[in-house]
């Protein structure tokens, strides 16, 4: 294992996610949401049905009806709308934020669907984790935006299609199973074009930024699965959290945000709980 390259790829990949996001942002001040999830999917599919070809994999075949790739395909289409939508509608530093909650989530649902054990210690990681949230949030309280609600449908999903993830065979390969996710996820966009309409054709500076979007999210997905295989993961999973500090400078120097004082609290309680909870479970495990 090579722990520094394995930290060096998952900062790269959590780069790669902000910058994807950026270039959503830019997109969505003038394509319609269901537009832009569908364009990304297509082009993200296309891309990693190449490389799945390439890689001698039948993209057609019974691995579509397994149970496991079927849940996480419907995941990322719930998922994908969640974070697009949240990423039009609300500022980028808040929907950074409340992302931070997916390794929280993650262990949650894999102590209640998959029954690994979850001690006390991070249960309470998790419920003050999931507080940090709620002060992100803020709901019923002035200045409350019920778009956020988007964010947390996308961190939700995004955690399930992570926990479907967990018990599909090795065998099948990263850009196999990209390639479906990607792909499914673009009936959901016509599904929100038909339902919002609006669409336009791009302009040249918007299919630039959908390029990048694309690009991006391959090097991120990329990325991430060089830092999963070449490092510990209890070493180079803390480093996601480093997305939110491109996603904050990007906030600040490029849409002019300034996040507000309880956002910067919630988001160091989700990150601290976070990172508690990465360290107990490798103490846990290294103690087993």
């Amino acid at each position: 294992m090579d722990n520094l390259k394995g930290m060096a790829w998952m900062t790269l990949a959590m780069l790669g996610f902000a910058l994807a996001d950026m270039f959503i942002k830019f997109a969505s001040e003038t394509l319609p949401v269901g537009q832009i999830l569908a364009m990304f999917g297509l082009g993200g599919g296309l891309v990693f049905g190449i490389i799945a070809k390439a890689q001698g994999v039948r993209l057609i075949s019974p691995v579509l009806l397994m149970p496991p790739v079927l849940i996480r395909n419907l995941s990322e289409m719930a998922a994908t709308v969640g974070v697009v939508t949240a990423i039009a509608l609300i500022p980028f530093s808040t929907f950074s934020a409340i992302i931070q909650a997916n390794p929280l989530l993650v262990t949650l649902g894999a102590a209640l669907f998959l029954g690994e054990p979850v001690g006390w210690r991070r249960w309470t990681a998790i419920v003050i984790g999931l507080i940090g949230v709620l002060i992100i949030i803020r709901p019923g309280l002035e200045g409350f935006n019920a778009n956020v609600w988007f964010a947390v449908m996308g961190v939700i999903f995004l955690s399930a299609r992570d926990l479907a993830t967990r018990p599909v065979p090795k065998t099948i390969s990263t850009a196999q199973l990209s390639a479906y996710s990607m792909a499914a996820i673009v009936p959901a966009g016509l599904g929100v074009l038909a339902f919002t309409g609006g669409a336009a054709w791009p302009e040249p500076v918007i299919w630039g930024a959908m390029a990048g979007a694309i690009v991006m999210g391959l090097v991120a997905y990329f990325s991430i699965t060089q830092a999963m295989r070449v490092g510990e993961i209890s070493v180079v999973t803390p480093f996601r959290y480093t997305r939110l500090i491109f996603a904050l400078l990007i906030a600040v120097l490029i849409f002019d945000e300034r996040p507000d004082l309880w956002t910067l609290v919630g988001a160091g309680i989700v990150i601290a709980t976070g990172l508690y909870s990465f360290a107990r479970e490798a103490r846990v495990a290294k103690a087993g």
